[in-house]
């Protein structure tokens, strides 16, 4: 596959290459053809005591082009440079790497192989284990959850006991490997009005103050609107589902009654990604293993 869009940009970073080595070569074949008058001056003057002499450039500097332009052609003949060209030894960043990735991978499989034995629990107990935990969660997790893993808005908090799909050590590893796709659906048809119901019940749940009256027509929405299908009559959440826990003090994307009322009448559709085939078993099980720890001591 071609790294630009037409041959216009191939042939454009061709002759920009080119052209800036033929200029150095030009440069130096004009600089040896010059005549040049030691002691004589070109009649410019500055500050009335500086001149410029006609002499010719020093050696050292000469011979610094003739190493720049020769390294030039022999690196451009090796390695890619040249538009579309891969040079000689078809050498690759994404190839280096590869194969970076793989020594470094056969020289720590043999310690990924003892946590990979291993109960989740029991290597959550590790204390080297754990260490690499946080440099992998450093990694690839906090860009969402946070370098503290408190989470953000829509990034669950990991260090309490409050968990959507389950904190299990077998649900979190399911989760990192296979990724999940949290959707509350849209409710606008419900209305603005029962909406606002809805949301003031909602905030009952978990003893946020309230409108009395509303929350008593909320409640009957709650039912007739189909919401307790997903999270329960008693608003407990189902985590097969992902469904949320409305009763406790926790919430994803915020609980005042202008989110709630967003929330129920938009809808939300938050995704984590799967990253089973990015990172492997191995390092799923570690990672797992140091989420698990992240909540050990939560109430």
């Amino acid at each position: 596959m071609s790294d630009f869009v037409n041959d216009f940009w191939n042939m454009y970073v061709i002759v920009i290459v080119l052209g800036s080595i033929l200029a150095c070569a030009v440069l130096l074949i004009v600089q040896g053809k010059a005549t040049f008058t030691p002691g004589k001056t070109m009649g410019h003057v500055w500050d009335e005591t500086l001149e410029e002499y006609n002499n010719p450039m020093p050696k050292w500097w000469s011979w610094m082009f003739v190493i720049t332009v020769v390294f030039a052609l022999v690196y451009l003949a090796l390695y890619p440079g040249l538009g579309n060209f891969k040079g000689m030894l078809n050498w690759t960043s994404v190839g280096q790497h590869t194969t970076e990735v793989q020594k470094m991978d056969a020289a720590v499989k043999p310690l990924f192989d003892k946590y990979m034995a291993m109960d989740i629990k029991a290597v959550a107990g590790d204390k080297q284990a754990m260490e690499m935990g946080k440099r992998m969660y450093l990694t690839y997790c906090m860009q969402c959850h946070g370098a503290d893993a408190r989470g953000a808005k829509g990034f669950p908090n990991l260090t309490n006991s409050d968990w959507q799909w389950g904190g299990e050590p077998d649900q979190i590893k399911a989760t990192i490997a296979e990724g999940r796709m949290g959707i509350m659906p849209p409710h606008a048809q419900l209305g603005a009005d029962t909406v606002k119901d809805l949301a003031n019940y909602v905030r009952s749940l978990s003893g946020l103050p309230n409108d009395a009256v509303r929350t008593a027509r909320g409640q009957e929405a709650f039912s007739s609107a189909g919401c307790i299908g997903c999270h329960g009559a008693d608003g407990t959440g189902m985590q097969a589902l992902g469904a949320p826990n409305l009763t406790d003090k926790v919430w994803l994307y915020g609980s005042s009654e202008a989110v709630i009322t967003e929330t129920i009448t938009n809808g939300r559709q938050n995704k984590m990604p799967a990253w089973k085939d990015f990172l492997g078993d191995a390092k799923i099980h570690l990672l797992s293993a140091y989420v698990l720890s992240l909540s050990q001591g939560a109430k």
